[in-house]
């Protein structure tokens, strides 16, 4: 019985001190900026703003919009970007590419957003940052941060990646890792980093999938020091959404996020 009630205790507390870490953890972030999407029509302008251009880097077809209904609205409690195939501008399909520069811009932090995402060949969703003053020069020297990639011919599958001068996809050596995942069209999933000076955390969910680590060899590798925007857009084609073609049957498709949370340290 004394053994007995031993082990019980020592299980108790171990299990008190788990907890306790776990909720240290949760308490030691502090929520600074967030969009729940509790309302209806265009996104707030006060936390978002829209990239429009009708030619993109690597090779996409869609037209991005500024402030249209068609392709990005508030409504049901979920932010819903949407692709679709319409005519405009010289372009056969038009999409939204929403960003917080300038009214959201963080240096270190926990960003996290809750995600539906859309389904169909040739579509190339993301979730991803930038570099708001670009202090160590154009792309790729000042980096980008991709919180989850998808594309459509890959179906079940997200990618979580960095790209930088000395790491960088156009040279063969981006860091990057993709997993399959459950029911990425039809369930909400919740993609996260955790980023300070020592390295970014990739997290699925509350697992982590993938880590980069600053090797203190300079901005080559770690451009990681500066103020970065957050992206949410759908591509259609391009050189990796589009290596299998689009299928014209998918449209309209749409990418659902339910919220949007970014903290930083107490």
């Amino acid at each position: 019985m004394k053994y007995f009630l031993t082990s019980l205790i020592l299980l108790l507390i171990t299990g008190y001190s788990f907890c306790q870490k776990k909720l240290n953890e949760k308490s030691n972030w502090q929520l600074i900026w967030s969009d729940e999407f509790n309302y209806n029509g265009l996104p707030d302008s006060s936390k978002w703003d829209y990239d429009v251009r009708d030619k993109w880097f690597n090779n996409e077809l869609q037209y991005y919009t500024h402030a249209d209904t068609n392709n990005a609205i508030i409504h049901n409690g979920c932010l819903h970007i949407t692709a679709l195939k319409t005519n405009k501008e010289n372009h056969s399909y038009t999409s939204a590419r929403l960003v917080t520069k300038n009214k959201g811009d963080w240096k270190y932090g926990k960003i996290e957003i809750k995600a539906k995402l859309p389904a169909g060949r040739g579509l190339w969703p993301a979730i991803w940052m930038l570099p708001t003053d670009w202090e160590y020069g154009d792309w790729p020297k000042s980096g980008e941060i991709d919180i989850m990639e998808n594309v459509g011919f890959k179906p079940d599958s997200v990618f979580f990646s960095i790209h930088t001068e000395a790491f960088n996809h156009v040279i063969g050596t981006q860091k990057t890792k993709g997993i399959k995942i459950n029911n990425p069209y039809t369930s909400f999933h919740v993609y996260r980093i955790e980023w300070n000076q020592q390295k970014i955390n990739f997290l699925l969910d509350d697992s982590l999938v993938f880590s980069y680590s600053n090797s203190g060899n300079g901005y080559k590798e770690w451009p990681f020091d500066k103020r970065f925007y957050l992206i949410l857009n759908i591509a259609v084609g391009g050189d990796w959404g589009g290596q299998h073609g689009v299928d014209d049957t998918i449209f309209p498709s749409s990418m659902l996020v339910d919220y949007v949370r970014v903290y930083q340290r107490i």
